[in-house]
């Protein structure tokens, strides 16, 4: 994983857009951004149990799997957004983009490959996208029965008890 401060320079959302200024884990630990190196499957599943993850399921973003509408899912999943429980994503295969708002409302982008686990906090917002390779195999790991409720941000999302206490515990930086 790489993490860096994202550019906002134009261009398509699958660039790197990265800024040559990079974040640690430290800091991402200090966002509620959880990251681990996984190398093996029993890495993941040791996780699963200490964090309490009873499902999953995987899911591939790209062309050939999508077909028609990848190019809208890629969009709407690059739409900012957040949930009321935490994301996690462990990359199997290919590469993609998460951003995450920082405590100043910048954007930090983590750059995942293979064997990248990552956990965002329920209450951050966030957004993906897929690398110019156009392709990603990622696990979805759930403590509940898996769901996706993705809310917009806007005033409502501003306000949402979940986003509150996401504040609330966010380390000021």
């Amino acid at each position: 994983m790489k993490a860096y401060w994202y550019d906002n320079e134009s261009g398509d959302q699958r660039e790197d857009h990265d800024s040559c200024r990079p974040v640690d884990t430290e800091y991402l630990s200090k966002l509620g951004v959880l990251y681990y190196d996984c190398p093996s499957i029993d890495s993941v599943n040791a996780i699963a149990v200490e964090r309490s993850y009873k499902h999953r399921d995987e899911i591939v973003v790209s062309p050939e799997k999508m077909g028609a509408v990848y190019e809208e899912k890629v969009k709407m999943f690059f739409s900012e957004h957040l949930h009321e429980d935490e994301e996690i994503r462990y990359i199997l295969d290919g590469e993609g983009f998460f951003d995450v708002r920082s405590i100043s409302d910048e954007w930090v982008r983590l750059h995942l490959k293979k064997g990248d686990l990552i956990i965002l906090p329920a209450g951050i917002y966030h957004r993906f996208t897929t690398d110019s390779n156009n392709f990603v195999k990622a696990m979805r790991l759930f403590k509940d029965e898996p769901k996706w409720t993705p809310l917009s941000r806007g005033p409502q999302s501003d306000e949402n008890p979940v986003r509150q206490e996401y504040l609330a515990t966010v380390d000021t930086l």
